[in-house]
This record gives C-alpha cells, structure tokens and sequence, in this order.
C-alpha cells in the first residue's frame, strides 16, 4: 500500500487541486472506479471524497417527491443526513425487522420507486443485515436494495466481498452498494458507490459531494489500487485470519461472563455494559493500565443506558495479542464489578 501511495505520489502529483469534472480525473481515478464496480459485480463505480458524501449525496440526487425510502432505524449517520436531504416519503422499520419492514413496503407501495436502505454491517452493535430476507421483500414488493457496506467490504465473505458475498447472494442482488476506502480497504479516506450505468451516470450530474468536492488525491488512489490487487490475488489468507480471530475473542469473551452484542462472526465486537461513565472509565483503565486501546461508546453515539466499549478485532492481531486483550479486560472487569472471579 505505501509503495502504491509513494508511486502515485511520484508519478501522479499530491493532489487535484479540483472537482472532477474539471480537472480533477486522472487515468487511475478511472482505474479504480472499473477495479470497485468489478469487485462488487456491477456496472460502474463512482468515487466520493468520504463515504459519508457518498451516501448523503445519494438519496438527494436520485429520488423525488414521487418516490419512497425506507430505512432501518440503526443505520448510519450519513444515511439519516442524505435520507433528510431528499424529498422522498420516509418511512423507519424496527431494527432488522422483516415484518416491520414488510409494512412499510405496503405502505409505500403506491410511490412511484421504493428504496430499502440498510447497513449491511451496523458499526456499534455488530448485527449483519438479513440480507437474504431483505432481497425477497424487495423483489417480492417491487422495490429497489441500497446497502451501506462500510463495515463489511474487505471484512466479510470469503474473498471480502462483503454481506452479500457472506451470505451467498449472486452479484447484482443489491442495486446500490456503498462503502468506503477509509476503513478495511486501507484506512485512508475515500468512499465510492457502486451500481448499474444509468444510476453512477445520474449520480455524476446530479450528486453535490461529488460535483462540488476536491478529488481524491493521487497517492489515496495508488494505495487503494494496491489493496483491491491483494484482495483479488490472496483473499482468503486475510479473512481467514480475520475470522480466526474474531472467534477467538468473542469466544473467549463470553466465556470470562461478558455480554458481546452483535454476529458471532461480525469483528465488530461491543461488550455491553450499559453506565456512560463505567464504559468511560473502563477505556481509560484498560489504555492506561493495561496497554489496550478500546474506547467507551455511550449517548448520542448509542442510545441512553447502553453504553458499550467497541472492541474492533484485526487480521493483523496475533492469537497471543487477542489472549492478551481478553485477559485484561477480566482484570479490569473484575476490578469493576461488571463480571466476578
């Protein structure tokens, strides 16, 4: 990755000093948009300075009062901000509740484009969408899928491709993806929404994050080059390690009397412990005396009373360092009254 950032920096300058449609697309902007909407399996690719742009400049430049969205109730911040920014009927569904859901679409039916919009991985409780009930409804009521995959690209499935991949639906299931280069795919910043021509296309004339923000830089898209190429040439080495350790911490976890919210398979892994300021001193106590860097996660960030620390397991963390980990927080849990000896 730093290889790819330091040539692109060499041969493709810092930065745009530009939107896109300006002055802002090299020929590795294009690049990259083609390596995202191949390794998603959909037509076309566009990129956005942050995921968050990509999904608040969605919604505004797509739907109109004609049309309906519908949204789990625990998605994103950046969806909420983009669902507010469109003139579409909105209507909420109980978190990953298919029935709930279903009265929605019955309720939304007579709008002329109905939009399903969801997390595919939820970044502060660990649950993974049912994606597979989610994609029946839709077909079943005539709506379209748009999947927030932030915290699932390069995470889950056996080659990274994320929840649909985890769950096994055939590429093309979902009509919209959205995700980021900010997170597994690198760390850096960026994010991009994959998605048929038609939608990618009206998105380049109409989307204000992306006709109105400065490109991503050179070297950010060299990086992101490198990492789709190891992604393609040896997945399953990176996820497999991933998965290891994620079983190993959530399994030790539980065992030490932990409350682990969320997919036994997500890495995404929030010890509950409800109190603000219990969830506030264990973080502290847990870096400063234990060497581990977790932090406390309490209101607006989670609803009141259900705080949590959100612990983020790596495929670049050793058994020994998970072991570690799981050990430290039996000493302060102890300490603390949350879990006994």
């Amino acid at each position: 990755m730093v290889e790819g950032a330091a040539k692109a920096l060499q041969e493709r300058g810092f930065g745009m000093s530009s939107v896109r449609f300006i002055c802002g697309t090299q020929d590795r902007h294009k690049e990259l948009e083609a390596q995202i909407a191949a390794f998603h399996g959909a037509e076309d690719a566009i990129l956005y300075p942050s995921a968050f742009d990509a999904n608040t400049g969605f919604f505004e430049a797509v739907l109109t009062d004609q049309d309906a969205v519908i949204s789990d109730e625990l998605n994103h911040a950046s969806i909420i901000d983009g669902v507010r920014l469109c003139k579409a009927k909105r209507f909420r569904f109980k978190h990953m509740d298919m029935a709930d859901l279903e009265r929605c679409l019955v309720e939304a039916g007579t709008q002329r484009h109905v939009v399903i919009v969801t997390d595919g991985v939820f970044s502060m409780d660990g649950d993974i969408a049912p994606l597979r009930e989610i994609v029946a409804l839709a077909k079943k009521h005539k709506a379209y899928t748009f999947v927030d995959e932030c915290h699932a690209t390069g995470v889950l499935g056996k080659t990274g491709r994320g929840t649909p991949e985890y769950y096994g639906l055939a590429k093309g299931s979902i009509d919209v993806i959205s995700s980021t280069l900010g997170k597994a795919l690198g760390g850096g910043t960026g994010g991009y929404c994959a998605a048929s021509k038609a939608i990618v296309g009206l998105l380049r004339q109409k989307g204000r994050p992306y006709l109105f923000s400065n490109s991503i830089a050179p070297p950010v898209v060299g990086a992101s080059l490198a990492v789709f190429r190891m992604l393609n040439s040896d997945p399953e080495a990176l996820i497999g390690n991933l998965i290891a350790n994620t079983r190993r911490f959530r399994e030790g976890m539980a065992k030490a009397g932990f409350r682990i919210l969320g997919h036994q398979d997500c890495p995404i892994a929030p010890v509950f412990l409800g109190e603000a300021r219990l969830a506030s001193e264990f973080g502290l106590e847990m870096l400063n005396n234990e060497g581990i860097y977790v932090v406390g996660f309490s209101f607006p960030v989670v609803p009141k009373g259900l705080a949590r620390i959100r612990v983020q397991i790596s495929a670049a963390h050793t058994p020994e360092q998970i072991d570690r980990a799981v050990a430290a927080f039996v000493k302060i849990g102890i300490q603390k009254g949350v879990i006994t000896s």
